[in-house]
This record gives structure tokens, sequence and C-alpha cells, in this order.
């Protein structure tokens, strides 16, 4: 069968840009459905649970095999484990920070990416990249608002810290998971491999809600706007999950894939639009120069 020619530029860079902002909408519906009581868990549930069922009939629509080595199965549930590690945390970050800055500081996932491979025995970053590397954390240093948190003689929020450590740990998890990704598994069709990994990563948030280690994990909303959030949640996120592995091979990912490092723009679009959470102007311009470094840091790979 012979494959399908490739979008337009300007068709898949409209596409890829689609997608980013769906997959910060979902987001921002997290957030509201979190305000209204909603279970992070049942969030994960919901969302891996959607989302699975449509990249399954995907794959047996194309009759993709199943079969994988031994080795190869442990690297796949591990990766399942990692994406179920980063789910939880980002989830956790966007209902105590603004969604905006949580998703800047998830992005500095290229850059651990990039650290993490070096030591595991790939190549040293360039002079260049490492330049690059320091402009985005220059920029996330404004984005964070670290000179006026360090002047301030206010005791650090406690609920800001803890968001700002579950965006670290959701960015080094996810750099984990793209090196198995890259490294172990490369080899995989791309909507098998997500397949799979959605499996673990419904039944790790099943077994994780069950065990009661996640106090009000479970819960459902409490009012009609966190339903409305969470049926918004899973239907951005399934969507913009399934579309991409649909186009995929005609998006030309290698070299348009910077294109979806507008995440965190479309963020603080629709945080202020949406939520009314507003970042200060130094934040705004650290949040263009991170994901500027982040984009040419992309397209130098």
């Amino acid at each position: 069968m012979q494959a399908a020619a490739p979008f337009p530029r300007h068709i898949a860079v409209l596409i890829l840009a689609t997608l980013a902002c769906s997959f910060a909408g979902n987001h921002i519906a997290a957030r509201i459905a979190f305000d209204h009581d909603t279970g992070l868990l049942l969030a994960m549930l919901c969302r891996a649970g959607v989302t699975l069922v449509v990249l399954a009939a995907l794959v047996f629509w194309r009759r993709e095999s199943l079969r994988l080595s031994p080795a190869t199965w442990r690297w796949q549930l591990l990766l399942g484990l990692l994406i179920a590690v980063q789910s939880f945390c980002i989830y956790s970050a966007v209902a105590r920070i603004p969604v905006a800055l949580a998703l800047l500081v998830v992005n500095l996932s290229p850059i651990l990416l990039a650290l993490l491979t070096w030591v595991l025995g790939g190549p040293r970053p360039t002079r260049q990249a490492l330049a690059i590397m320091g402009l985005i954390l220059f920029g996330l240093v404004l984005v964070l608002d670290v000179p006026a948190r360090l002047l301030s003689a206010e005791a650090p929020d406690g609920q800001w810290v803890a968001g700002i450590l579950f965006s670290l740990t959701a960015a080094a998890v996810f750099a984990a998971a793209l090196w198995v990704t890259e490294h172990k598994l490369s080899n995989m069709a791309g909507s098998v491999r997500s397949m799979l990994t959605l499996i673990v990563v419904f039944l790790a948030s099943a077994l994780l809600g069950s065990s009661g280690l996640i106090p009000g994990g479970l819960d459902l909303p409490s009012a009609t706007a966190g339903w409305i959030a969470l049926a918004c949640l899973v239907l951005l996120y399934g969507a913009a999950f399934s579309t991409l592995f649909i186009c995929m091979p005609r998006l030309n990912i290698a070299r348009n894939a910077p294109v979806m490092n507008m995440e965190p723009v479309a963020g603080m679009l629709l945080g202020w639009l949406v939520l009314g959470q507003l970042l200060g102007p130094s934040q705004v311009l650290g949040g263009l120069i991170v994901v500027g470094g982040i984009v040419l840091l992309a397209y130098r790979r």
C-alpha cells in the first residue's frame, strides 16, 4: 500500500498548532474540574480510558502486531509507569499553580532529555546547545518570578512550592520516558506503543485509586461545572491525541514538531481568558524566552 502524501506544510502546521491548543485546553479544563472537587485519579482514568478505546480501534483496524519480545515488554511497562507518574504530577501541578506556569516548567523536558542522553553515553551537547539551554533557564527564572520571591519577606507559598516541584518532577519523568521511547522502543508502531502505554496508565490509576493512598483521588465533581470540565478534558485530550496518531504519517513531524511547543503560550492565553490567571510582564517575557529557546533547540536537533 502506497504511503499517503504529506500535507502541505501550512496545513500540517495548522493541525499541529490546533492540537497544541487542544492539549493546553485539556489542562485548563482539568483545573476547573479540580476546583469543583473532581478527583485527580478520576480525571486520569477518564482521559486514559476514552483515548485508549480510540487508539485500540485504530490498532485493530490497521491490524498492527502486538507481538513483543520479553525485553520490549519490560521497557513498555516502564514507559507506561513513567507516563502515569508524569500525568499525575502535571495534574497535581495544574491543581496548585497557574496552568501556564506548570506547562512552562514541564517544557524543560528537552533540556533534561539532552542531559540524560549525554549521561547515558550519548553525544555531549554542543556549546551552542548549552548556550540555548542557559537562555531557557534564564527565561524560567523570570517565569517563576524568582527575583521578586527572593526579595520578598513573606514565607514561601506552600502550594506554589509544591506545584513547581510537581512540574519539575513531571519534566524529569517525561524526559526519561522520551529516552526509553527513542532508545528502546523506537521500532514499535507509534499507535501500538501509545495504546499499551495508556493501558498501563489506566490500570495504574485504577489500582492507586482503589488502594485509597490518594485521598479523594476518585471523587466525583461536586457541581455541574465540574462535570462539564471533566467531559471537556476527556474530549480535548482524546481528540488531540487520537488525531495526532492518525495524521502523524502526513504531518512531517521531524520538520514541524517544534510547532507543538506553542502549548504553554496557548495555556497562558487560555489561562487568562478562562481562569483569569494573569502572569506579570516579566513572567510573560520569560515564558516567551523559554518557548523560543525550546523551539531553537528542537530545530537544531
